[in-house]
Parts: C-alpha cells; structure tokens; sequence
C-alpha cells in the first residue's frame, strides 16, 4: 500500500474577523459591535504564539501540525479567554497568550485523534488529519500538538500547569468513558453528564479559571471563571449533539449521524430510548446496537426520536445549562466584555453549526 500523498492546497483560511463574527453570532447588540476587531487582533496574536511552536525537524511532521491548526475553526477557547481577561480589566492579552494557544493546541490534538478514533473522513469541510496524511502521522502529529502545548504552559506558575494537566487526564478519562458505553442505551442520563463534563466542559473550565488567576482574580473570581466555563462547555456539547442529528451538514462540514453510527450515547438518544416503548423501543435498541449502519437505519433513528420529546429536552436543556454559565459571573465587573460574555453562553447553546 502506497502512503498518502500530502493534500492539496486548500482555500485560503477565513479572516480572523470573520472567524469571530461567526463565533461570537449574530444577535449581539450593535454597540458591541465595535469591540469586535479588537478581538480578533487578540486571536492573531494568540495564533501568532500558537504558529511558532509548530516547527519540528521534520518537514511532513510540520506540515501536518500545520494542517491541523490552519483551519482553527471558531477559536472558541482562544475567544472565551481573551473576552474574559478583558472583562478583569485587561487591556491586552500579552499575559495570556501562551496559555490561550496552548488550550488552542490541546483542543486541536484531540480533535486529530478523535477522528483516528472515529475513522473520521472530513472535519471541517476538508480531509482530515488522519485522511490526507494517514493514520500513523495523525496519531504522531496529535502528540506533537500536546507536546508543544505544554511547552508554552511550562511559561506559567505550577499551579496553572497543573490545572492544565489535570484537565488534560479529566479528557482522557471522558474518551475512556464514552468508549466503554458505546452501542450502550443503558448507561443513562448520569454517565452521559459524566463524560461530557470531562470531555469537554474541564478544559474550557481550566482555562477559564486560569485567566482569572493570571489577571489576578480573587479566589470567588476564579471560581466564577470556573463554573462559567464548565458549564459553557456542557451547553456547548449539549448543542454539538443536538447538531449532529438536527444540523445543516454544509455549515457543520461533516455528515450528520456520526453519534448515531458510532454508537455514542448522547442526551437524545438517551432520552428517545427512555421515553419509547414497546416495539417502538426494541426497534431504536436494536439499530442503535448496529455496528454498521445503513443510510435508512440512521434515518430511522431519527424518526424514532422525533416521536419523542427528546428533541425539544435537549435544546432546553443546553439553554438551562447556558444561563447557569451566566448565572457563575455575576461577580464579574459590568462592561461590554462581561455583556460579550453572556453572549458567548447563550451562543453555545443556540448556534447553528
């Protein structure tokens, strides 16, 4: 077998005030329209950080890392802390740059090998890692990306790194979790929450909670930042889950399904299951158990599941968990950036892709 060819050139990336248009959404009031070039100067220097760390000795192995980064989708991590350092009174993100790009580079790793692990084809609209690479590089670039991600961490005291590391194992831990209850329907409602919230809602925690010790933060800001980014990132995962099923697959840039055909017990399917009886529920037992899923089969699913009211519970709960993310920050002082702030959490929860 002949090794992949490394991909083509791809059309240019998005502006950064593009990206954060789109990230932060529409429906923002228009006075804080103007704040928005100002972040996506933040997000250049935090890329600017990011892309100097990505050189290695050799060439396809930075080439791939490249790749992985270049497309960084909606920077949400990056945006979160630079929003939230200027709402402690910031007037630059100098101070947090590092560690921003450092959460950028985490996230990225393990989007590469989530798609190693899900024989993902595309993300984003283009090949994936895995795909326009092959396997053995995007499993080595994937550690490469965590590798450098600590080195920028390792510019801050131990007890940010720490934080890091551990949402770093807290990650581990969710991927351990979803795989042992794959094809699973029984594992219920808790377990769900359990893999979410270390899967994804710990690392936006962490980084969160960081910003505000490096902007010097009391310790109730800091567990303010905290509780705003776990509970952010449960709403957001809440929403990537309800989009997996109910997205455009254009905006997203990937099939729809994947949680379907991959077996991954999500609060739809969960719920769906719950609620079904009779035949109705052995039917959605056993497609959901299939390990190859025809097109038919995953559209049966979903018919199911629109029978139920599992769809509606998962958009409200991802709205319950947005306002508990602005519930966390009434410490924080009043400002257009706090205002941004409560954007960003009622964004996770609604956004189309």
């Amino acid at each position: 077998m002949t090794a992949p060819s490394p991909p083509s050139p791809e059309p240019s990336e998005p502006s950064l005030e593009a990206i954060v248009s789109q990230t932060v959404g529409a429906g923002f009031p228009q006075d804080l329209a103007s704040y928005l070039p100002l972040l996506a100067e933040d997000l250049r220097e935090i890329d600017g950080r990011l892309f100097d760390t990505l050189h290695s000795t050799y060439p396809l192995l930075t080439e791939a890392a490249v790749y992985a980064c270049r497309f960084g989708g909606k920077r949400m991590r990056p945006l979160l802390m630079a929003v939230g350092a200027r709402a402690l009174g910031a007037t630059s993100t100098r101070k947090i740059d590092s560690l921003a790009a450092a959460f950028q580079l985490i996230h990225t790793a393990t989007l590469v090998h989530d798609d190693v692990i899900d024989h993902a084809e595309l993300r984003r609209g283009r090949p994936s890692v895995a795909r326009a690479f092959g396997l053995p590089q995007a499993i080595v670039a994937g550690d490469f990306l965590f590798v450098r991600a600590f080195e920028l961490a390792a510019e801050y005291p131990r007890a940010i790194i720490r934080r890091c590391g551990d949402s770093c194992a807290d990650l581990a831990e969710g991927e351990v979790l979803q795989e042992n209850s794959r094809f699973d329907l029984t594992t219920g409602r808790e377990h769900y929450f359990r893999v979410i919230e270390r899967k994804t809602a710990a690392i936006v925690a962490a980084a969160l909670a960081s910003v505000a010790e490096i902007e010097g933060g009391s310790p109730a800001l800091v567990d303010a930042f905290q509780e705003y980014g776990r509970s952010l990132g449960v709403a957001f995962q809440l929403r990537d889950d309800y989009l997996d099923v109910y997205g455009d697959p254009d905006l997203l840039g990937k099939p729809l399904y994947s949680d379907f055909r991959e077996g991954n017990p999500t609060l739809l399917s969960l719920d769906a299951y719950a609620e079904l009886s009779g035949s109705a529920k052995a039917e959605f037992e056993r497609l959901f158990a299939l390990h190859r899923k025809r097109p038919r089969e995953l559209l049966r699913l979903r018919e199911l599941t629109e029978r139920t009211s599992a769809p509606t519970r998962a958009a409200q709960e991802a709205n319950e968990w947005a306002n508990r993310a602005i519930a966390a920050i009434r410490p924080v002082p009043e400002g257009p950036f706090r205002l941004l702030m409560v954007h960003l959490a009622h964004g996770a929860a609604a956004r189309p892709y």
